[in-house]
């Protein structure tokens, strides 16, 4: 069959079940928005191109697929830079598509030439793959080869750059391939080294299930519960990894923030991890609460880069390949003798609950403006049952981490890289993947909402069902600490403090979403029904005290150890 090469771009990715689209198009693209919104996809334009890599980033966590979205040639493919670092950092495999001029243009020797500048090389160190689709028949290996990379070993994301040149030419090419024939997919563990690791599992007394980021990514969370309950043990979330699977929710406990996690954790002689890199906020699964026992401790690792066994720390078992595919072989293999429960779970699941019970009670009310851990606990019990929880902000997420009395399925943030500002295109992008289905909460801080708080708009016009909890310090919450922990108070505090006459929900109006203003604890869950009443995404702009927010967050020395392992 005869196609464009837009057309034939758009075939390569439908054959990965890929449907959605973000971006702002300019002449190199017009062609392949129009077309896409003809092929059914879902295209959506934001105010920005970096917004518009977050958003698929978002669709990528939400779908276990790769995502796709564009920046136009010159100053939008610069936009999408910051997108680009934060994707390769979180391992989200997103595929950036960079408009350019024709390689014509590019070689003569010319100054002043508009809208142009090297790309390629720029965000070559940013990504897994870097190419270009220079002549119309390379397009099929080209795509190939960056999904391939996108998705093989440790997910992350490849640049493709689409020159003018190259826009309607004409192809002949037969269907596109399924993604089983051009790379590899469902990669299982041997049986030699699953048996091993079900004979560790079935000689431990006190296993624990480390659950990271990856288990949700990969929408893995089913197979995994059936792990979890055959093996009858607690669940330990990494801080990535802070999405509650159904049905484990009772038993599943944040390491570090949890008293039950960190008892699980020293007295365990067995740790299955799983999608997790094992990373500093864990302790490379060694340092900290790891130490205690460490030399009666087994390890078995699922992991799908072979080249990151033993990297953070020595390994028992490595089981490589897709955990899509070895978590339902491990589920097999202990189906006849699922293990004996862990005689303290029921223990851990009362001192859990108990510990989250307590924080409610104990958060300071009765302010106004209103203390940030009170602001968590109203708004996270306000929370709508299987809703989608969104987290940014620096303060604001450490008080969610310990206060939060919510236990979503999916929970999105960004955690690795700790881009500030993500939070809002990240709503968007899993407002579009769920199809606008889902409630969805994002709890931020002013400062990080304001990074993209045009994109309120966006969320306006697919008339996503999203409610926005802003804490307003009208500063830098978290840099403000740092300053009185470094100088004392009363320290110049330079660059950290804004207009305290900003009201983000009469912007939110602006937009046309709902706005309310909120100074008392107990008007915000009645404000946060209010808002997912009307029918509009909603802002609800809770002003917070500063002192509170700046030097009482909770769990911070444990926060402090992600670092360098203590040493920043």
């Amino acid at each position: 069959m005869s196609v464009k090469v837009y057309e034939r771009i758009l075939q390569l990715f439908e054959a990965e079940g890929i449907n959605t689209l973000f971006g702002i198009p300019d002449p190199n693209f017009v062609h392949m928005f129009h077309l896409a919104e003809e092929r059914g996809w879902t295209v959506v334009a934001p105010h920005h191109e970096e917004s518009a890599g977050f958003m698929a980033e978002a669709v990528s966590r939400m779908t276990g697929k790769a995502a796709v979205c564009i920046g136009t040639l010159g100053p939008g493919v610069a936009n999408l830079a910051g997108a680009m670092m934060c994707a390769k950092v979180e391992n989200s495999p997103v595929i950036f598509l960079g408009g350019q001029r024709a390689r014509i243009t590019e070689q003569r020797v010319r100054r002043g030439r508009i809208q142009f500048v090297k790309q390629a090389e720029l965000f070559e160190p940013s990504v897994k793959y870097c190419a270009s689709i220079e002549y119309a028949d390379q397009t099929d290996e080209v795509i190939r080869e960056g999904l391939r990379k996108a998705l093989s070993g440790t997910p992350g994301p490849v640049y493709i750059e689409y020159p003018s040149h190259v826009i309607q030419e004409e192809l002949e090419v037969g269907p596109a391939l399924a993604p089983s024939a051009y790379r590899l997919v469902g990669q299982t563990a041997g049986a030699d080294r699953i048996a091993e690791a079900v004979d560790y599992i079935r000689a431990a007394s006190q296993p624990v299930l480390l659950v990271g980021h990856g288990v949700h990514t990969t929408r893995a969370g089913e197979s995994v519960r059936a792990l979890a309950e055959a093996m009858a043990c607690p669940v330990i979330q990494t801080s990535g990894g802070t999405s509650f699977i159904p049905g484990l929710e009772d038993r599943t406990f944040p390491y570090g923030f949890s008293a039950a996690a960190i008892d699980a954790v020293v007295k365990s002689d067995l740790c299955l991890a799983i999608g997790t890199e094992l990373g500093e906020p864990v302790h490379y699964g060694r340092g900290r609460h790891w130490v205690a026992n460490e030399a009666n401790r087994k390890w078995i690792l699922v992991e799908q880069d072979p080249e990151a066994i033993g990297v953070n720390r020595s390994v028992d078992v490595p089981l490589v390949g897709d955990l899509r595919a070895i978590v339902p072989q491990l589920v097999e293999a202990l189906r006849e003798t699922p293990r004996t429960p862990t005689p303290e779970l029921a223990g851990w699941i009362e001192q859990d609950a108990a510990q989250l019970a307590e924080l409610a009670e104990t958060a300071p009310s009765g302010m106004s403006p209103v203390h940030p851990a009170r602001l968590i606990v109203e708004a996270t019990q306000a929370f709508p049952a299987d809703g989608i929880m969104v987290r940014d902000g620096g303060a604001t997420t450490i008080f969610g981490w310990t206060y939060s009395q919510a236990k979503p399925h999916d929970v999105m943030w960004n955690q690795n890289f700790g881009h500030l500002g993500t939070g809002l295109p990240y709503a968007v992008g899993a407002g579009v993947a769920d199809g606008g289905k889902r409630p969805m909460m994002l709890i931020t801080g002013d400062s990080s909402f304001q990074f993209h708080i045009a994109e309120l708009e966006t969320a306006a016009r697919l008339n996503l069902p999203l409610v926005c909890v802003v804490a307003v310090d009208y500063a830098w919450g978290l840099e403000v600490g740092v300053y009185k922990r470094t100088y004392g108070q009363g320290s110049l505090e330079t660059g950290v403090h804004w207009s305290k006459n900003t009201r983000l929900d009469k912007v939110a109006e602006g937009f046309g979403c709902y706005g309310e203003y909120v100074e008392r604890d107990e008007d915000i869950a009645p404000a946060i029904k209010r808002a997912y009443a009307s029918g509009r995404p909603g802002v609800i702009h809770v002003a917070v005290d500063p002192k509170a927010n700046s030097e009482e967050m909770p769990s911070y020395d444990e926060f402090r150890t992600w670092y360098a392992e203590g040493t920043q």
